[in-house]
């Protein structure tokens, strides 16, 4: 399965911002049987964490992520706020944001959520990467970004996570079409109209 970047909508997609997401491409167990509307955030077999941002201060365990009501539009603070716009620094626990949103985490929170949790990863995007993807903390979690040359001005690669099972995964880069090789396709009337 791979995950590219979109905005946060209905359930197969997740892990975004407006700089960038993740989409899964493959329809989970998980979004099947709670038919979550928003789902910002996914498991891929119980052990990946895919969310749009990152952690919450308020957040311990993945039964209070199941807890929180994601079917509204995101709030200004609180836990379903930080899931989707804390990022990771190089800090120890918890710092504020300078995004006014969410909250900066670091490895020592992310080591404990992914122990308390049983997890392998945490895979995130919401912030530009130059190089398409970055591990971070021993690499129990990692930032995908899916928008190469984003804004048309960073010359960023980008990337996709595919992930042929829980402890194989593998970043596919690519680079933005050049503007010289960019088509448009031409226009075409539905049949329905004539």
């Amino acid at each position: 399965m791979s995950l590219p970047s979109s905005f946060p909508l209905p359930c197969v997609q997740l892990c975004a911002a407006a700089h960038s997401v993740l989409k899964l491409v493959s329809v989970i167990k998980e979004t099947e049987e709670n038919g979550s509307e928003n789902t910002t955030l996914q498991l891929i077999d119980e052990q990946i964490l895919c969310v749009h941002g990152g952690l919450s201060p308020d957040i311990k365990t993945l039964d209070q992520i199941r807890t929180i009501e994601r079917n509204q539009e995101i709030p200004h603070k609180g836990a379903f706020c930080d899931l989707v716009w804390s990022d990771p620094e190089d800090v120890d626990t918890w710092a504020i944001s300078p995004r006014g949103a969410g909250w900066l985490f670091g490895s020592k929170v992310t080591n404990e959520f992914v122990h308390i949790n049983n997890l392998k990863l945490i895979c995130r995007a919401h912030q530009l990467v130059h190089e398409g993807y970055k591990f971070m903390f021993d690499e129990k979690l990692v930032t995908v970004w899916s928008a190469p040359n984003y804004c048309y001005r960073c010359g960023n690669i980008a990337s996709i996570m595919v992930f042929k099972d829980v402890n194989r995964r593998e970043p596919k880069l690519f680079r933005a079409v050049p503007d010289s090789e960019r088509v448009i396709p031409p226009r075409t009337t539905t049949p329905y109209f004539l």
